[in-house]
């Protein structure tokens, strides 16, 4: 069942706000590059991947209901992110903005009584949960470090461990 266009214009702004997340992970992780920390840039390049996989289930919800998908302008990300702490600090903010959205769809969705977008965005609701648990960990694991030498490169070698995939075949 095709969903109004106001619906569609909300669920095109969802897509186009998860390809801008791609986008804050992508130079999070050049942050963490430069600083010579690949395992931390590898799982904030896995997140930016992980993002293009939300965008494009927004996608096919959008055309599976003959609907047009369309990505809208997208600015560079605007991080200033240098330290460990800052950079998994601005991944939390961005998380939350990204929650907030989809909980603001859901609501959309619901007053308008589109049932049939209901099991994509409580699959996104609980996918955001996990996403800013996650983040949110890292953020207190990171204040415990405080800036020592070995235990920064104890957590660069374990986000290294994240198990890798494209942007085609991941669950998440």
């Amino acid at each position: 069942m095709k969903m109004s266009s106001a619906l569609e214009k909300k669920f095109n702004a969802q897509i186009t706000l998860e390809f801008e997340s791609s986008m804050v992970y992508r130079q999070l992780a050049i942050e963490m590059e430069d600083q010579d920390l690949p395992g931390i840039a590898a799982w904030l390049r896995h997140q930016a991947d992980e993002e293009i996989v939300h965008a494009n289930k927004f996608i096919d919800h959008l055309s599976d209901r003959a609907n047009h998908p369309v990505i809208g302008a997208i600015a560079a990300p605007k991080v200033s992110a240098k330290t460990v702490l800052s950079v998994f600090e601005a991944a939390l903010a961005h998380e939350q903005k990204v929650s907030a959205s989809i909980r603001d769809l859901y609501a959309a969705t619901e007053k308008s009584g589109d049932l049939d977008s209901r099991p994509l965005l409580l699959w996104f609701l609980s996918e955001q949960v996990e996403e800013e648990a996650s983040v949110d960990e890292i953020v207190g694991r990171v204040k415990l470090i405080n800036d020592d030498g070995p235990g920064l490169l104890r957590l660069d070698d374990e986000l290294s461990q994240r198990p890798t995939a494209t942007t085609e075949n991941t669950g998440g």
